[in-house]
């Protein structure tokens, strides 16, 4: 054999007995029941007002970048205060 690779001649049994439907075999609607955000939320974002995009959508964006922002600066300064304090020698 030597270092040939083995190449099964036969295809596997199928695990599953299900068959797999193309998209052509599928029905145009009825299986999605929401309606099409994506032409709204263009307006919104690509509304020239001198927003950042992460600001666009208002005081739930404004709270979530505030929030982050605090949780950043407070995770940089405990982390600085923790480098201190194992950087001093312990008191005995």
């Amino acid at each position: 054999q030597g270092l040939k690779p083995i190449v099964p001649t036969e295809s596997p049994a199928p695990i599953f007995g299900t068959t797999s439907k193309l998209a052509s075999d599928l029905p145009a609607t009825g299986s999605f029941l929401g309606n099409n955000k994506v032409p709204d939320l263009q307006k919104i974002f690509q509304k020239a007002d001198g927003v950042p995009v992460h600001l666009k959508r208002g005081v739930p964006d404004k709270l979530l970048y505030r929030t982050t922002m605090a949780l950043t600066i407070g995770g940089t300064i405990y982390c600085l205060v923790a480098l201190y304090m194992a950087s001093q020698p312990r008191h005995q």
